[in-house]
């Protein structure tokens, strides 16, 4: 979970990281290589979307620990009512029950405002929460917890930290169910899941919830900061804009392949570099081409990386 490690546990933090921006403006300008007639405007606006979703999935996932806790619930209740119920099932361990999470979020009235309004609710998806718990509660670190002598606020925040850090990003079940409710939310599972751990651990501190800024510029006293939100505009702009041009500048420096048969992700991520480059000469070349190569490792062929640093590098310095 590369994401997961990556992200510290400063309260006041934009959600979107330059990495990630660049990411999705790379994905509307593949959506716009794959379909020349979209707009500027149209791109724009799937760009927004697209930014707007990771937070999205974040409060999707956050919103599970009250279902996923009334599924215990439920459980505990049902075999009390057995006809024949064994000591266990009569005087039941009710620690995860009654975890301070699940109410904290459940009563907190923006959270609970933004999850109505999005219409997020776990409801239909009995089945995963049936198996999500009967997993969990097979795990040691779950009869840890359950067993341990301490009983606290940080403790139950440290249960969950462990529940998202684990048994979500693998599950073919909850990948199912994502891919049917947004097509933006494939790539950002990792991402939202370290958000959810991080909410975690503020909320076991005894902070109130509060919902993260998109970019950097909307965080408190962030008047004067760069606003990323420019940045992935005028990134997706100037890509766009100059999409057809730096086609034609690769296809000089690649004589013995045509367009049709050049990979449009690496075509993708080489316009994108170049209009990093394009827009913000005093930064670095090797410093962009890096971010490029790095993205390319994760949606593009296992050549791509060195095709694109070798492309990169003519290109941008060639200008310079």
């Amino acid at each position: 979970m590369d994401y997961l490690l990556s992200l510290q546990t400063n309260l006041f933090e934009s959600m979107l990281n330059r990495r990630i921006l660049r990411i999705k403006a790379f994905k509307t300008i593949y959506c716009y290589a794959e379909n020349h007639g979209m707009t500027l405007k149209e791109a724009e606006a799937l760009l927004e979307l697209s930014c707007e979703s990771t937070r999205d999935l974040y409060l999707f996932l956050l919103a599970l620990t009250g279902p996923l806790t009334e599924e215990a619930r439920a459980r505990i209740e049902a075999a009390r009512a057995k006809f024949n119920p064994t000591e266990e099932e009569l005087h039941p361990n009710l620690k995860f029950v009654n975890n301070r999470i699940a109410p904290l979020l459940a009563q907190d009235p923006d959270f609970n405002k933004l999850v109505s309004r999005k219409k997020f609710a776990w409801d239909q998806y009995d089945v995963l929460l049936r198996h999500l718990y009967e997993r969990i509660r097979g795990r040691k670190y779950f009869q840890d917890y359950l067993e341990s002598g301490e009983d606290s606020l940080e403790e139950d925040a440290k249960l969950w930290c462990k529940i998202y850090e684990r048994e979500l990003e693998d599950s073919d079940e909850l990948a199912d169910i994502l891919e049917d409710m947004s097509i933006h939310w494939n790539d950002d599972l990792g991402y939202a899941l370290g958000w959810c751990i991080r909410t975690m651990r503020e909320l076991g501190q005894g902070t109130t919830w509060q919902l993260p800024p998109l970019y950097q510029s909307e965080l408190p006293g962030g008047e004067g900061l760069e606003s990323d939100k420019k940045f992935v505009v005028n990134l997706l702009r100037t890509a766009y804009n100059n999409y057809d041009a730096f086609c034609a500048q690769v296809a000089e420096l690649t004589p013995g392949w045509t367009r049709d048969r050049l990979c449009t992700t690496d075509l993708c991520l080489i316009a994108c570099g170049m209009a990093e480059a394009k827009m913000a000469p005093a930064v670095s070349p090797r410093i962009i081409i890096n971010e490029y190569i790095e993205i390319s490792k994760y949606y593009s062929t296992p050549e791509s990386s060195g095709f694109v640093n070798g492309l990169l590098d003519k290109l941008i310095n060639q200008h310079e």
